[in-house]
């Protein structure tokens, strides 16, 4: 998902185990996920079991699974995958780490996958991981600002990926250091127009689709190509400040504490998934003045299809274009692409009405 292998591999190698990156997500790996999946399972378990079967069939000995509380079925993925690849015959090692047990959960994870009991390594390993997914997540920040301002289209890339390797070759806290100031200067590199009149699209929705550029048909990309500057609402380093790190150790509002104090108008608990999230960006962004936000989903997740459901009844008290976009293996390009053209021209558009008005 995303850029979480780079810091789940430092993680790993520090404890002495070999991490096995499989192909990144692909057509082939849909297709082997769609292949042995329920019809109306969501995205994400399909493309997560067709990369379980690419990493069996390519050598490994484990493989980790996520599992979570809650209304979410992503609580029970864990043991439908481990079914789905005992049927298929694969016989590497399962574990899973459950979410939401913090830094006790990732010990325990840690342990159990490398038979050691180390709490000075396992803390240098959990520290190296969380720090290095502050500073790819910002990353993509900046290449989103690049992406919507370069003169030559896929130079900022070209750039990140150079940057990448800089974070990947990191592996202790002092030299990620260098590394992020090294890769923060490679990005500086891209000639871009600063005075270009760029579009500001937040995007939400439940977190793999959001994280995944897959999934979501690089969308962050594309929007790029249109003059747009994204910011992903749902991170993992923002689910690590809430999960993972002590209160003690957090700066400023966490992402789920502003959900439930900006979401409590229209949606009054927890109702699975990133919903309650989802809900709060677009009032966060309606604050903040952006030009729209997108909330992008999987076909069939109910909490997502709760969420757009809120939608209608917030446009009372926020002026801001939403566009909803489910995803799922029949998505086409040419449709996806049309939708985003248009949304971009609505903005646009808007944008200039209301600067016309004075308003800002």
């Amino acid at each position: 998902m995303g850029t979480v292998s780079i810091a789940w591999a430092s993680a790993l190698k520090k404890i002495g185990v070999e991490p096995f990156i499989p192909p990144y997500t692909s057509k082939k790996t849909l297709s082997l996920g769609t292949k042995h999946s329920p019809e109306a399972i969501c995205l994400p378990y399909k493309l997560i079991l067709g990369n379980f079967i690419e990493a069996i069939e390519g050598g490994t000995d484990y493989v980790a699974m996520i599992t979570s509380p809650g209304c979410c079925r992503l609580g029970e993925y864990g043991n439908c995958i481990h079914s789905a690849l005992t049927d298929l015959g694969y016989d590497a090692k399962y574990i899973e780490l459950t979410l939401y047990d913090g830094l006790k959960g990732m010990y325990n994870f840690l342990k159990a996958i490398s038979g050691k009991n180390d709490p000075i390594l396992f803390a240098r390993a959990i520290n190296i991981a969380i720090r290095k997914m502050f500073v790819l997540d910002d990353l993509e920040n900046i290449l989103s600002y690049y992406r919507a301002r370069e003169i030559n289209f896929g130079d900022s890339e070209k750039h990140f990926n150079k940057a990448l390797q800089y974070i990947k070759d990191a592996d202790n806290t002092r030299s990620l250091k260098k590394a992020k100031q090294k890769a923060f200067d490679e990005m500086k590199k891209v000639e871009i127009n600063p005075d270009k009149d760029v579009l500001y699209v937040d995007l939400t929705g439940e977190i793999y689709l959001v994280c995944d550029e897959f999934s979501n048909q690089n969308i962050a990309r594309e929007l790029g190509k249109m003059g747009v500057q994204t910011r992903r609402s749902l991170t993992i380093s923002s689910f690590i400040k809430d999960a993972i790190i002590p209160k003690a150790f957090r700066k400023g509002e966490t992402h789920l504490q502003r959900a439930y104090r900006l979401a409590k108008p229209y949606l009054m608990r927890d109702i699975g998934g990133d919903s309650l999230e989802c809900v709060s960006d677009v009032a966060y962004a309606d604050e903040r003045g952006i030009d729209g936000i997108i909330h992008i989903s999987p076909f069939t997740c109910m909490p997502e299809i709760m969420s757009q459901n809120i939608f209608p009844a917030m446009r009372e008290n926020c002026d801001i274009p939403i566009l909803p976009l489910i995803m799922d293996e029949q998505t086409g390009k040419a449709g996806y692409l049309t939708r985003l053209e248009a949304f971009t021209d609505l903005m646009r558009r808007r944008k200039r009405k209301l600067s016309s008005a004075g308003i800002k």
